[in-house]
């Protein structure tokens, strides 16, 4: 019976090189030793068939290479694309993401920070569903936490990336306050439970100013969940003449609701977007989202009629790293802004004017 080759050791490579085996550990690592040192205990250990205990190592640095990554819901296309670009930059620099999905639950989002922390990652990124919550503070006393799209309330975070909703709803609700719009939904995957962020505040802020009467719709990201939150938005007697968006997914979402009630976009009703996901351009119309110049897209053709081309206007992004807190975090300006597609115009029978509903905002959960 064949026998399998005993594993070496790294007193093994020690011996073959004349070194301590902490001065191999250093060189394996790249830290306190040569290049040419580095380049022959390699040579070595290779030769040997020597290979890192990862457990070992773990015990030995205090280190795991982990890195936990915690998405709000995977079903955000935007946060797909997020998690890929960070667990291949971490990959570059061996580490390893591990990446979990809170499928939009706050309750389910702590349970996994929880056990993110037991298992001793070397730290955590979080798109958080309830920044105010009371664990993060607890958990940045014990490890690195970085947090993308809100502040963590009363934690000392090691870095925050934090979005300009203050400029990205505003501009958004101006953008159909001036095509005439003044019956508008707001589609958000913010609970009920946690209304308190900083985008949903400004909705509300916006409506007051702009008088405009806006009702706030908890909805999933998934398809055929947002599908069916739009469908009953649409169905109303008394519907919205635009539909606003808190991310593409939700978007497409209100496309297939429009699609089966046999409402025209934008003739019938408006629907805006939030974070320019490729897949949008593939829509018909192409949607109207808010590009914060990552792709710097500029769709051909011209503008619906009756709406002037609004495409070079500057507009927000739901998720730019516009207000970057300086700590640990990339400060790079974030490009031009813009306004892309024609998913939205002038209500029908339009021009600028009013509505006779009073503004205010309501909240419906559906989750």
């Amino acid at each position: 019976m064949r026998q399998s080759r005993k594993r070496a050791t790294i007193r093994q490579v020690a011996e073959a090189t004349g070194l301590s085996p902490a001065a191999v550990s250093y060189a394996l690592r790249g830290m306190q030793v040569s290049e040419e040192t580095q380049r022959r205990v390699r040579q070595a250990a290779a030769e040997l068939g020597y290979e890192a205990n990862p457990i070992a190592r773990a015990l030995a640095s205090g280190r795991t290479g982990m890195v936990g990554l915690l998405c709000g819901s995977l079903e955000d296309l935007w946060q797909q694309s997020l998690a890929v670009g960070i667990s291949r930059a971490l990959l570059a620099r061996d580490r390893y993401a591990l990446i979990l999905d809170a499928a939009g639950d706050p309750a389910r989002e702590r349970l996994l920070a929880q056990q993110l922390r037991d298992q001793r990652v070397d730290g955590l990124i979080v798109f958080p569903l309830d920044p105010s919550a009371a664990l993060w503070a607890e958990l940045a006393d014990t490890l690195p936490v970085v947090s993308i799209g809100d502040s963590l309330q009363g934690a000392t975070t090691t870095g925050e990336v934090v979005f300009d909703n203050r400029a990205g709803v505003t501009l958004a609700l101006e953008h159909l306050h001036a095509l005439g719009h003044r019956r508008i939904a707001v589609l958000t995957p913010t609970r009920s439970s946690t209304p308190d962020r900083p985008a949903e505040v400004r909705v509300a802020a916006e409506a007051d100013r702009l008088g405009l009467d806006v009702s706030v719709v908890t909805s999933p990201h998934a398809l055929p969940e947002a599908t069916e939150v739009a469908r009953r938005v649409l169905s109303a007697r008394n519907r919205p003449t635009a539909v606003f968006c808190f991310a593409d997914s939700i978007a497409y979402g209100a496309y297939a609701a429009a699609r089966e009630l046999g409402l025209d976009i934008p003739g019938d009703v408006s629907v805006a977007g939030y974070d320019a996901h490729p897949m949008s351009r593939l829509l018909t119309p192409e949607l109207t989202t808010f590009d914060w110049g990552r792709r710097q897209h500029h769709p051909p053709g011209r503008p619906p009629r009756g709406q002037r081309d609004r495409r070079q206007t500057p507009a927000p992004p739901h998720r730019p790293p516009a207000e970057a807190v300086p700590r640990r975090v990339d400060e790079r300006p974030c490009p031009l802004n813009r306004l892309v597609g024609p998913g939205s115009r002038r209500p029908r029978g339009g021009g600028n004017q009013a509505w006779t509903s009073a503004s205010g905002v309501s909240w419906s959960g559906v989750v």
